[in-house]
């Protein structure tokens, strides 16, 4: 499937419907690929990704979840997104390595969508649980869990009338006059 970076932001959708699928060496590299081309402060790249695919680790990964989180449990892979402040600028008070690793992320998502897979990253998960599965040292901060998957078209039961809901509609966006702003930001 090939599509344009505008298609794929017009696709890319937070569901929570998955239904297995096979994830072999090459899905893993070439998501990994993407990601490591995102752009990062000085090309500091201060970005960590373990890609979790085995079937025990899965379920091992299962208790590091919040409650709401309970639809992740389909998950076919599943992406840590970790780092270290010292790998990437601070400068005065702006630490970029969250924002490096959001865009790694992003670019991430939109090569998922692409090949048409759904990929959710969530933040209801427990980073120290996480570091303790999966091996990353304490000095690491776990930024976000990508939950990926194949889109299944019958609602998880598990989901909650909320998340039902945002699986049968896009949730509303904000329009652009609350966020886009044209050379100053407007008095109020």
């Amino acid at each position: 499937m090939t599509m344009n970076v505008r298609e794929a932001i017009d696709r890319r959708r937070a569901f929570r419907s998955l239904q297995p699928m096979t994830v072999d060496d090459d899905i893993v590299s070439d998501l990994a690929r993407c990601a490591g081309l995102a752009p990062s402060c000085f090309n500091n790249q201060p970005w960590r990704f373990v890609f979790i695919d085995d079937a025990e680790q899965i379920a091992r990964m299962k208790d590091v979840l919040t409650e709401g989180n309970k639809w992740a449990h389909r998950a076919s892979l599943i992406v840590a997104v970790f780092s270290r402040e010292e790998d990437d600028c601070v400068i005065h008070t702006r630490k970029y390595h969250q924002f490096d690793c959001g865009l790694a992320s992003g670019f991430l998502i939109l090569r998922a969508v692409e090949l048409g897979l759904v990929a959710h990253p969530i933040a209801g998960f427990s980073p120290k649980k996480t570091r303790a599965v999966l091996g990353i040292p304490d000095d690491y901060e776990v930024i976000t869990l990508i939950i990926i998957g194949a889109k299944d078209e019958e609602l998880n039961p598990v989901l909650n009338d909320k998340q039902i809901a945002s699986e049968k509609k896009r949730p509303p966006r904000l329009p652009l006059p609350e966020f886009a702003y044209r050379n100053r930001y407007p008095a109020s």
